[in-house]
């Protein structure tokens, strides 16, 4: 537990800082590092990381693809972009496949390929959250959506769960506990979008639809919990790595970021969030 609490005590610290620079180069630089690792962790835990040429292309691409936002943001470079990258991997895969076929089948190939895409997808919507004006409470509010409603389904659970969810994948999770998880990050949405618009001086928010947004955040972090765990589970581990001591690696952190990100980007670009 002590181990726990330091471990935790120095991300927070850490991703304070990295939040507090988020208008420098040094946000997108620690995102692609994040991505990267996460990444990394996957294809490690598929055992995809004896193709170490592919690996290192995943990694790379998902690493490239967040630095680019360094010049991409300031409107230089825009050649450059996420496409010009994304299809600059593939072409490196395809030729990576026709060369050692006989080892690297396609099935490696493209489930390589949906790794790196897809964990990737995540993080760079949150630098396309830091685009906008209010980029900043995009991303606080998004990580606690994503992060906090395991807590509000962790007490209600442990006072209420009597009914298992699924207990094959989370044995410990229960439906009494998600009802509380949906409930409780509902109502975190309203205290931080309330706090940000009248205390902040923030641009006024749609307080119904932080609402609904934090409850549909809460299934959706849900999601992406379990999916990681099924995957960990199907792969016979107990966490992605141990870069965070008692609390395991950078995807058992962002899991539940995967399906969050995307929908609240999504939520903000279509303005549902801001009046």
């Amino acid at each position: 537990m002590k181990t726990r609490i330091i471990s935790a005590a120095v991300a927070i610290v850490v991703a304070i800082i990295i939040l507090l620079l988020h208008n420098y180069f040094i946000f997108p630089i620690a995102i692609a590092a994040i991505s990267a690792g996460a990444v990394y962790e996957v294809i490690k835990a598929t055992g995809f990381i004896k193709f170490k040429l592919p690996m290192i292309f995943c990694c790379t691409y998902a690493a490239l693809d967040c630095f680019s936002y360094v010049w991409l943001s300031k409107l230089k470079l825009m050649f450059f972009n996420e496409k010009f990258i994304f299809g600059i991997f593939v072409v490196a895969m395809c030729i990576f496949f026709l060369k050692e076929h006989n080892e690297f089948k396609f099935t490696d190939f493209f489930i390589m390929i949906a790794i790196a895409y897809l964990v990737n997808y995540a993080f760079i919507a949150l630098l396309n959250m830091n685009l906008y004006q209010n980029g900043l409470f995009m991303i606080v509010i998004t990580l606690c959506g994503a992060w906090l409603a395991d807590s509000g389904a962790y007490f209600a659970g442990t006072f209420l769960g009597k009914t298992p969810l699924c207990p094959e994948i989370s044995p410990k999770k229960t439906y009494e506990g998600l009802i509380g998880g949906v409930l409780s990050n509902g109502i975190l949405f309203l205290i931080i979008g309330i706090f940000y618009e009248y205390v902040f001086n923030g641009a006024p928010v749609r307080l119904y639809m932080l609402f609904i947004c934090g409850m549909l955040c809460a299934l959706f972090g849900l999601l992406g919990d379990l999916t990681a765990s099924m995957i960990k589970r199907q792969c016979g581990i107990k966490d992605f790595g141990n870069i965070m001591p008692g609390h395991g690696g950078i995807m058992d952190r962002f899991d539940s970021v995967l399906f969050v990100a995307p929908f609240m980007l999504y939520a903000f670009s279509h303005s549902w969030i801001f009046i």
